[in-house]
């Protein structure tokens, strides 16, 4: 049985339309070029203004950077609740895992920036990050064996986007392995 969410989902901070706007494009900039080409200028060549004019939206290319971050977090959030939520016939554990690999490698540029690096908590949405890791414990009921399961599927999924396995791996069937793996551990 897949618990019920703990917590609501944080409310992003409110947005004028124009910052909206900067986000979108930094967000098409940075999936379709990766994250060395987003700067302030690229970004403004994407929304037709000129860098500086950014500034008045965003204090600093890492303002910028953090709004993408929040927005990767929350994406990714959305579909693992979704997952736990309706996992069908596969259970709470592969629902997961699959959506996890399914987000990260449709959205690979955003997924290394929201979940690679330092992260500034300070300036986080408050709640933001717990609840978008909650669907681990929702699929697991335990917060060791959840965050066991987060990096193990963070690890797979960055040596998949990198192309870090050897040449001919069945990466289906390393993912079924995890599933097995965590899954025996959440049915204990």
């Amino acid at each position: 049985m897949v618990r019920p969410a703990v917590t609501a989902r944080p409310a992003l901070p409110a947005r004028t339309a124009r910052a909206a706007e900067i986000v979108a494009a930094a967000h098409r900039v940075l999936e379709a070029e990766g994250v060395e080409a987003l700067t302030m200028r690229r970004v403004g060549t994407e929304t037709g203004m000129r860098a500086p004019s950014i500034y008045k939206h965003f204090r600093d290319k890492a303002s910028l950077e953090l709004a993408l971050i929040e927005e990767g977090l929350a994406e990714l959030g959305d579909a693992l609740h979704a997952a736990v939520r309706d996992p069908g016939h596969t259970g709470p554990v592969q629902a997961l895992l699959t959506a996890y690999r399914a987000h990260a490698l449709a959205h690979p540029n955003l997924y290394r920036l929201a979940t690679s690096g330092p992260l500034d908590r300070a300036h986080l949405t408050p709640g933001l990050e717990d609840w978008a890791g909650e669907p681990f414990f929702l699929a697991t009921g335990d917060p060791w064996v959840a965050q066991a399961m987060w990096s193990a599927a963070h690890g797979l999924v960055i040596l998949e986007l990198d192309g870090r396995y050897p040449e001919g791996s069945e990466l289906s069937a390393t993912w079924e392995a995890a599933v097995a793996a965590f899954g025996a551990v959440a049915a204990r």
